[in-house]
């Protein structure tokens, strides 16, 4: 169930003046996780502009969580921001942070993988995915939930990720989880009800066009092929633009010979029926987990062709001709090294890497400048092949992979015709941020390490830097209120190796400062008091349906104070909030169930490690493990965790 945490001190959220997408006016707000159907994100926006830049100033920020990933892209419309994070959406008010309202939702089953990149919204209702495959549909003004339907099957590594998008009576969502070994799946759903209208698979079996290129049919069950990013959509067309990650086991290709349509590809289905348009594969029979995770940007070329742009993990930006599906230009964004090879069980070394390429942001563009913004991470691997073993739930690598040379990052600016590269900026950390480019000539985005980044659109000359105090992974989007323009970023982030543990869940808004100047506004939500608080004083008047969330949350609460005071299930809460904490904040390493990813495994622990030492090890980590002790894991924590661990 969700749990809805009303703030009844703070003012109620404004009612939206008109439906759907036009609520805000044209370029005020940002209404979708690229701004817009067809993924540009550019802003229209020109207060800030690259001569006045320099004079931003924080205006206010709200600590969201105290740990985790945070990928979300925001939302805004009239005024209010929409923010995820893997079991909260969060309603925020656009200038000065203030909480409307948060809704947390409980799991089902057990999460497959902790993490979350936004909402869809559409007619004053949000949608979302979860980790245990999960989705929800809630009121914009108050949080609650309209509805949820069983969309994946966590059991079988199925879990939603990606920022849906909403159009018509439909939204768009596909299943993630293609290291997991799934059989991916974009699918459609009544905005109203739930219901599933259409399933497309994006690996399809023998009786489903494309079968032939999976030559050994069985191997097509667990082909992989999940979306986890966002989305693209041409409403005059009714198409929608679908990007498929890797096929698994993503390290032994050998396996699994032919193309294996449709992963690594950009999928255009026929929004209302979900029937195959067309595609256009980057890497067939790929070996080095190169999918496309992030959203496709649709734009027109001065002559004229309409045109898709693709980032891929592979480093490289594909352009293709929508009316000939053939491919314009490819053009590198980081290192490349060894493409086109296979690994090998020795080893061999890639660029970029596994964590390399465009990761879930994508490319944006200004038609302006007739230019093309990519993000990339320049992080190289060593990739070995292995013999896959399936199992239904777990990892399906089919081998392993170390990370090798120092991570940074690029931004790269493209010509949008040419596809020639008109400048570069180095970043200090692998950029895997939201980049938007603005009226006022302002690139903005950031990095791993931190730094909120303003870049000149034209030449990338850095013409702002400011450093959050957390690793900046999801959106990066601009809106104005009142007449005034603003620019909020997200800051904190534990996931994956080198997105590893750099602040806590943050909102960031900034904006030129005004007359007089106040200091920025400090808000932290991240305390789970306010929760305790409502569980203890509701006296029985809440309706039925609230009266059985509070009751849900009265057992967590007696159950872990029972576990505090060392009842009979003192281990069992300390397990299974250690578990939380590890999904948390272990997983993006060691593999949701410790199996291992890019960290080791930490399967068969006991026997390994005593839990004084695991303690010792979680509060002084060794190089790159990230120091989350003591600021992102209490005393508590860490204990709990390290029951957790001696459970494996």
């Amino acid at each position: 169930m969700a749990n809805v945490l009303l703030i009844a001190l703070l003012p109620p959220i404004s009612a939206l003046a008109q439906p759907g997408l036009q609520a805000a006016a044209p370029d005020q707000g940002w209404a979708m996780y690229n701004k817009n159907y067809d993924g540009q994100r550019f802003s229209g926006l020109g207060e800030i502009t690259s001569r006045n830049v320099h004079g931003m100033k924080e205006i206010c920020r709200i600590k969201i969580a105290r740990g985790g990933s945070f990928h979300t892209g925001p939302l805004v419309v009239d005024g209010v921001m929409y923010v995820t994070t893997p079991r909260s959406t969060i309603a925020l008010d656009a200038r000065t942070c203030a909480l409307r309202w948060r809704s947390l939702y409980q799991p089902e089953q057990d999460e497959v993988w902790a993490a979350n990149r936004g909402v869809a919204y559409l007619d004053g209702r949000l949608y979302r995915g979860t980790a245990d495959g999960r989705i929800l549909a809630l009121d914009a003004k108050t949080g609650q939930v309209l509805w949820k339907t069983v969309g994946g099957d966590p059991a079988r590594g199925e879990f939603f990720s990606s920022a849906p998008i909403a159009w018509g009576k439909l939204l768009y969502i596909g299943i993630a989880g293609g290291d997991w070994g799934i059989r991916g799946r974009m699918m459609a759903f009544d905005l109203a009800s739930g219901r599933e209208a259409w399933r497309f698979n994006t690996v399809p079996l023998p009786h489903e066009p494309g079968a032939d290129t999976w030559q050994v049919p069985a191997t097509a069950e667990s082909g992989g092929g999940g979306t986890w990013g966002s989305y693209a959509l041409d409403p005059a067309r009714g198409e929608v633009f679908v990007p498929v990650a890797n096929p698994a086991p993503d390290f032994a290709p050998h396996v699994r010979p032919g193309a294996n349509l449709y992963t690594n590809s950009v999928v255009v289905l026929d929004a209302a029926s979900g029937k195959l348009k067309w595609w256009y594969q980057l890497a067939p029979n790929d070996g080095h987990d190169y999918g496309i995770g992030a959203g496709p940007t649709l734009y027109r070329r001065n002559d004229g062709k309409e045109a898709v742009a693709l980032a891929a993990k592979d480093g490289f930006v594909y352009v293709v001709d929508r009316a000939t599906q053939r491919l314009l230009f490819r053009t590198a964004t980081t290192t490349i090294e060894n493409a086109g090879l296979a690994p090998t069980p020795e080893g061999r070394r890639f660029c970029p890497g596994v964590y390399g390429g465009s990761e879930w942001n994508g490319a944006a563009f200004d038609q302006k400048r007739n230019a093309l913004y990519v993000g990339a991470v320049d992080w190289c691997s060593v990739i070995k092949s292995g013999t896959p073993q399936y199992k239904a739930g777990r990892l399906f690598m089919g081998g392993s992979y170390t990370q090798v040379t120092e991570p940074r990052g690029w931004v790269t600016s493209i010509d949008a015709g040419s596809g020639k590269v008109n400048w570069r900026y180095q970043a200090v950390a692998p950029v895997v941020a939201g980049i938007t480019p603005t009226a006022g000539g302002v690139l903005l985005t950031g990095d791993l390490a931190g730094n909120f980044l303003a870049l000149d659109s034209t030449n990338g000359k850095l013409l702002y830097q400011m450093q959050t105090g957390g690793a900046i992974a999801g959106g990066v989007v601009t809106y104005a209120v009142a007449g005034k323009q603003y620019v909020a970023t997200t800051s904190g982030n534990v996931s994956r190796l080198t997105f590893g543990g750099l602040g806590s869940p943050s909102i960031i808004v900034l904006g030129l400062p005004e007359t007089p100047e106040r200091p920025p506004l400090q808000i932290d939500i991240s305390r789970d008091e306010p929760e305790v608080r409502l569980k203890i004083e509701d006296k029985g008047g809440a309706p039925g349906g609230m009266r059985a969330k509070l009751a849900a949350w009265k057992d967590a609460l007696f159950a872990r104070v029972e576990q505090w005071s060392g009842g009979s299930n003192r281990q069992a809460g300390a397990v299974a909030h250690g578990k939380q904490l590890f999904a948390q904040n272990c997983a993006g390493c060691h593999g949701a169930q410790g199996g291992g990813l890019g960290g080791p495994s930490l399967l068969n622990w006991n026997a390994r490690m005593t839990p004084e030492k695991t303690m010792a090890l979680i509060k002084n980590p060794k190089s790159p493990m990230p120091r989350l002790y003591p600021s992102i894991l209490s005393e508590s924590d860490v204990a709990d965790i390290t029951t957790y661990l001696h459970t494996l």
